[in-house]
């Protein structure tokens, strides 16, 4: 889901593992030399998705690698296979309220520009919860520090390869 430190725990994974990080939201961005938010808004929805599942199934057929998918990519079905194929997955989750706390400063969704940030959130949250769950390892994140989220899923790495 937007909002809960993908970036974040996942720069901070791949250093302790001494992986690469890519975050497939930048990489779209760097690709079209312009923000989701425009791309959204010139191209439409579609052609971002379109984007991000080929960026997305490129990079995940890589090693050593830590991939931030983007809050969407999990829902689209031959991105998720793929994900569960060739990779372990970790399931960020935070509560409703701590994401639109977070999410009220952030002014680079094209998904929250609806006028009610709180259902939308909300709305979003919840229709995409049944398919984030299909994900190998679920993190409650909001009573943890990244560094804290970061030990969790290398201990839940390490063991699941074992």
């Amino acid at each position: 889901m937007m909002g809960v430190g993908k970036s974040t725990v996942g720069k901070s994974l791949a250093d302790k593992l001494s992986f690469k990080f890519k975050d497939i939201d930048k990489l779209i961005e760097m690709k079209e030399g312009c923000t989701i938010d425009i791309i959204f808004k010139n191209k439409g929805e579609n052609y971002f998705r379109s984007l991000e599942n080929k960026i997305t199934l490129n990079e995940l057929k890589k090693e050593n690698i830590v991939v931030s998918l983007g809050g969407g990519a999990f829902l689209n079905n031959s991105i998720r296979r793929a994900v569960k194929d060739l990779s372990i997955s970790f399931w960020l989750d935070v509560k409703i309220d701590i994401l639109i706390n977070r999410l009220k400063k952030n002014k680079k969704r094209p998904l929250l520009y609806k006028k009610n940030l709180i259902e939308t959130v909300k709305k979003i949250y919840l229709e995409r919860k049944r398919t984030y769950s299909e994900a190998d390892f679920k993190i409650r994140c909001e009573s943890l520090k990244p560094e804290l989220i970061v030990n969790k899923i290398l201990d839940l790495y390490e063991n699941s390869r074992n």
